[in-house]
């Protein structure tokens, strides 16, 4: 398929290609899925709008059919945005009715509403209004206005991609959800910057490597290489990204994380904040007070710390008043939230954690730091 100046977003200086939702993957099977209906013959490449008025095209993975339904599959293609859903296939299942109405459905793998508040009420396929309508439009213009259909989107991938998504906390279950205002995937830096993560620890997995070394940024090589003495030949920066990095080490099958970082970046993550950047969470002064709450800390000091505009200025004050004490609660917690991150999916992954100040160096660790420092060098 030819592209076009449209099929790509300019963003810092980066070219990036767009892709196209779940909801207009689901469009365009179900419309390759008609066609091949009421044609009895396999389409090779298919063409819709998008609900932003966008062409899309797609080639058409797989089908079957007879003279009653139609099955066609396609593949979800994020662009350089790559959620969860990118590469898996979306199924539409076409079968003619004896009226004029069209019906749409959720079959395997599309996550079933169970609570209030969401696009679709309790008991409905997790297929937003748009998509619906979009699906619903496509299949009537290639039926006609005398014919009906009940169509079903499916998607075998679908309840194991789902518990990498929001659906379980939405109270959506099963699968995934068929979504998308406009049809199409911008990608954003942030997204793009992930999935070279990504592909970065998938390099260390398929060289052998089991275990991997997990730093915010240059800080934490620098105390890695300088201070432990480690070289760098199985660490990856994972930036502010700390969640869906730890994830992404899980799911490529890493045995043993361990995290090092100042501590500015990783009191978030004691906190379960787990995007560390500013713009999404700092909390840093109100983690480090609950904690020295915890250890029976004076209001005075509390007040102090509570006030202080960098970790860096919080430690003064802590050591200063001897509640050094904190740093190793901090830093167990970060192992304790990390592991329960990953809690409910396989495989386990063991983690420790060092953190640091670059003005007084070493903190604390989850283990002797001399083990750790032999066990991973």
């Amino acid at each position: 398929m030819a592209t076009t100046a449209d099929d790509y977003v300019f963003y810092n200086g980066r070219k990036l290609r767009k892709g196209f939702t779940t909801g207009t993957t689901a469009t365009a099977a179900a419309v390759a899925a008609t066609k091949t209906l009421l044609q009895q013959e396999p389409q090779t490449v298919i063409a819709v709008t998008a609900a932003n008025g966008q062409n899309a095209e797609f080639e058409v993975q797989d089908y079957e059919f007879d003279h009653q339904h139609a099955s066609v599959a396609i593949t979800k293609d994020g662009g350089d945005d790559q959620d969860a859903t990118d590469g898996m296939l979306i199924y539409a299942t076409v079968t003619l009715r004896d009226d004029d109405q069209i019906t749409l459905d959720g079959g395997k793998g599309i996550g079933r509403v169970t609570q209030k508040g969401l696009a679709n009420p309790p008991g409905m396929a997790a297929i937003n209004p748009t998509p619906r309508k979009v699906i619903t439009q496509g299949v009537r213009d290639v039926l006609g206005a005398k014919r009906g259909a009940n169509i079903v989107i499916s998607a075998p991938e679908g309840e194991k991609v789902a518990k990498l998504t929001y659906n379980p906390k939405l109270g959506i279950v099963g699968g995934i959800s068929i979504l998308g205002t406009s049809g199409i995937v911008t990608p954003m830096s942030e997204e793009s910057w992930k999935h070279s993560i990504s592909i970065e620890m998938n390099i260390h997995r398929e060289r052998g490597d089991d275990r991997l070394i997990l730093t915010p940024g240059n800080y934490g090589e620098d105390f890695l290489t300088q201070e432990m003495k480690i070289p760098v030949t199985q660490q990856v920066q994972m930036s502010n990204f700390v969640g869906y990095v730890l994830k992404e080490a899980q799911r490529l099958g890493f045995k043993q994380v361990l995290l090092v970082g100042d501590l500015g970046k990783m009191i978030k993550v004691s906190a379960g904040i787990f995007s560390t950047h500013s713009k999404d969470a700092d909390a840093r002064a109100e983690v480090m007070v609950a904690n020295l709450a915890l250890l029976g800390a004076p209001v005075d000091l509390l007040k102090q710390v509570y006030n202080c505009l960098t970790t860096i200025a919080m430690i003064d004050l802590i050591d200063q008043a001897g509640y050094q004490a904190v740093y190793q609660q901090i830093v167990d917690r970060i192992k304790l939230r990390s592991e329960k991150l990953l809690a409910h999916r396989e495989p386990q992954v063991a983690i420790e954690a060092v953190i640091f100040s670059r003005g007084t160096g070493l903190l604390a660790a989850t283990r002797p730091l001399t083990e750790i420092e032999d066990e991973w060098r």
